[in-house]
């Protein structure tokens, strides 16, 4: 898959140190991945969630370092590309805010 945004991934991993190795995986298993669907999804990352937006599209929530930040993902199957969209902390990701901003 390609991902959108990686600069971002990068600025979140030096922004929250503590999830830079898992981002880094992260990348490398998406950049290898031909994912079709959240099952796919699922067999690398069991806890990923679909999850709908204010707007009615649907995302990936990714829990990244155990529940201490979610990693927010459009993926276009059809596409082979993901986008990445918001790299949170627990406590930003549960006021449901950034809903509204999708």
């Amino acid at each position: 898959m390609r991902i959108i945004k990686e600069k971002f991934l990068r600025d979140s991993a030096e922004q929250y140190p503590k999830a830079a190795k898992y981002l880094a995986a992260w990348v490398k298993t998406v950049r290898s991945a031909a994912w079709r669907n959240l099952t796919e999804v699922r067999a690398a990352y069991p806890s990923a969630d679909m999850v709908q937006a204010a707007s009615k599209k649907p995302v990936i929530v990714f829990n990244v370092c155990g529940n201490t930040y979610r990693l927010i993902v459009a993926m276009h199957f059809n596409r082979q590309t993901a986008y990445t969209l918001r790299f949170l902390t627990h406590a930003e990701y549960t006021k449901d805010t950034w809903k509204d901003e999708l």
